[in-house]
């Protein structure tokens, strides 16, 4: 009778074990699925991230107000350095013109920066002058 018991025992512990082990397989498999899952998450949150901070870096482009009558005013780097050029000016005369250093001239010649609004009225109007209204405004501010 001992011999039935234990080889009926040993026959569910065997049986119990392949039971355990079909349901242990695809358990593994749901986990590597869900591992590989929030891996492609954690990219996708750590790419979110870098753009958040690269926004929160970058000024926010002033709103302009549709019932403003005044045109919208755009700035290239090669008019402005043809513009000084064409009016005869160094880029230190242009800076004090502008009221802004000799390298922010050259940073918006090379298109490195671009000029505030505040900015780009002064160039708006030094576009109206000529050569002598030119001239005659450095003399003012000289």
């Amino acid at each position: 009778m001992a011999d039935i018991t234990s080889l009926l025992k040993s026959e569910i512990t065997r049986l119990a074990r392949k039971e355990i082990r079909s349901e242990v397989e695809s358990l593994k498999k749901a986990v590597a699925h869900y591992r590989s899952d929030i891996a492609k998450l954690k990219r996708e949150l750590a790419a979110q991230e870098k753009k958040i901070v690269r926004l929160g870096k970058s000024k926010p482009s002033p709103v302009l107000d549709s019932s403003d009558e005044s045109p919208k005013l755009r700035f290239r780097a090669a008019g402005f350095a043809t513009l000084r050029k064409k009016l005869g000016l160094s880029a230190v005369d242009m800076g004090k013109i502008l009221d802004v250093s000799l390298q922010t001239v050259y940073h918006w010649e090379k298109g490195i920066s671009k000029p505030r609004a505040s900015q780009l009225q002064r160039i708006a109007e030094v576009r109206k002058m000529g050569k002598r209204g030119a001239a005659a405004k450095l003399a003012e501010v000289e």
